[in-house]
């Protein structure tokens, strides 16, 4: 009887210290799961269980590990934050699989992702038929985000934090000189200064960094 006690006290303890770090760890994680996550939620749910079962282990001890992956967790989002490199390194990019109804094979492969696996999405979507589809994007959660020909209204990022994104201007078969060009037009000549940029229907959607005080 005292076990089972115990067992339910530690059950409790435990519930009640993950909500409040996944809490701490933002909605994000409710929305979006990367790789990151993935690893570390099923770091957590092991020794979750470890932490219940085993009565012997002292709860400071048992949920010791459990804080050490929640503070990684939040460390390496910080880094992310601040630095596109790292968050690109840690949690990928989204890669163009079908453009204007072709296959691009290439990335394909290097994703491991087969015919059967894009066809299957593409039914979920009903869909039948690739030809059907202008733009298939892979993103960085393993979504599949499909644009249909005729009624989609498809861009990506050019600039990301005062970042140039080299490989979407060249899916939207444009060119950075072009980009650099068509900013300097607008008044913008320094690209750090600029948060986020896009492009859709020849009009670009801009916005500057808050120090700047334009926002």
């Amino acid at each position: 009887m005292d076990e089972i006690v115990i067992t339910l006290l530690r059950t409790l303890i435990v519930f009640i210290v993950l909500l409040m770090l996944f809490r701490l760890m933002g909605k994000k994680e409710l929305g979006e799961i990367s790789l990151l996550d993935i690893i570390v939620s099923l770091m957590i749910a092991e020794l979750a269980v470890i932490s219940i079962e085993d009565i012997n282990i002292s709860m400071i001890r048992a949920l010791s590990p459990i804080f050490l992956l929640i503070l990684l967790q939040v460390t390496l989002e910080t880094f992310g934050i601040k630095s596109q490199p790292f968050r690109k390194i840690v949690e990928g990019t989204p890669v163009m699989l079908i453009d204007n109804g072709k296959l691009i094979e290439e990335n394909l492969r290097k994703h491991k992702y087969t015919l059967d696996d894009i066809l299957f999405q593409l039914r979920q979507a009903e869909i039948a038929d690739i030809s059907e589809v202008e733009y298939a994007v892979l993103e960085r959660s393993g979504k599949l985000s499909i644009f249909k020909r005729g009624n989609s209204q498809f861009t990506l990022p050019l600039i990301l934090d005062g970042i140039i994104q080299e490989n979407n201007i060249k899916i939207l078969k444009r060119t950075k000189e072009w980009l650099l060009t068509e900013l300097q037009k607008r008044g913008y000549n320094q690209i750090e200064n600029i948060f986020y940029c896009s492009y859709m229907n020849e009009e670009f959607h801009i916005q500057e960094k808050e120090q700047n005080g334009r926002v």
